[in-house]
């Protein structure tokens, strides 16, 4: 009777220590299994710093190249006015009062246009966080037309929207940002259309418009953080 009181105990006793050594390896597993989990979630929040470091290099590349591009065009400007007054180019005081206000009234695109234009894409985005689809068909929608009047600007109908129309009100009425980069384009309210006259097509501007659309449509981060104006 004692024997197999003994015999009992030690059973217990052997049940006892397999369990604490069981209790031991899981909680290794678990342990080992939580490193694993928080050096994965290390690597791929060091893939999305990468990623966004490459993403805001890329953007900030394509807009150095969208000035370098208007600053050559306000040079080439500034020469054909020149030539327009024959003005000497070491002596720009000696100009007439007329000569000075035809100048004024030449066509020129500022720098400060494009961050306008800019700066209109990122409030559309901000102000319509909650709904990423449309924003998005509205970035793709301004860049068709935009990209229509710039590959062929003497088409008229690439140049009239009518704002009625049931696809425009859909993807872009709504949003008055979307009208405004149009109007930042050169478009202009005649009734119920936007019109780009001819004579107001600009190319250079244009292609500043397609370049940022791109940028908004491929840049997950565009106008999500605000970005201090860099001086030209």
């Amino acid at each position: 009777m004692k024997r197999k009181a003994q015999e009992l105990r030690d059973q217990a006793r052997k049940n006892n220590e397999e369990e604490k050594r069981f209790e031991r390896e899981r909680e290794k597993k678990r342990i080992s299994y939580g490193k694993e989990l928080i050096e994965a979630k290390r690597v791929l929040e060091e893939n999305e710093r990468k990623r966004y470091l490459a993403l805001k290099q890329s953007e900030k590349e394509e807009e150095k190249r969208a000035k370098e591009k208007i600053k050559w065009k306000l040079e080439q400007d500034k020469l054909e006015r020149r030539g327009k007054v024959q003005m000497p180019l070491k002596s720009p005081a000696k100009q007439s009062v007329v000569q000075q206000k035809q100048i004024s009234h030449d066509p020129i695109m500022s720098v400060s246009k494009v961050e306008l234009m800019s700066e209109c894409l990122r409030s559309l985005k901000r102000n319509h966080m909650d709904n990423e689809a449309k924003v998005r068909r509205a970035f793709q929608t301004l860049l068709t037309y935009v990209g229509n009047v710039a590959r062929d600007p003497n088409q008229e109908k690439f140049r009239k929207i009518r704002m009625s129309n049931p696809k425009f009100q859909e993807r872009i009425g709504g949003m008055k940002e979307g009208v405004e980069f149009l109007e930042l384009c050169g478009f202009e309210r005649r009734e119920e259309f936007l019109y780009l006259g001819s004579e107001k097509v600009n190319m250079t501007l244009l292609n500043s418009a397609g370049s940022l659309l791109k940028s908004a449509i491929t840049n997950p981060f565009f106008g999500v953080f605000n970005r201090p104006k860099e001086e030209i």
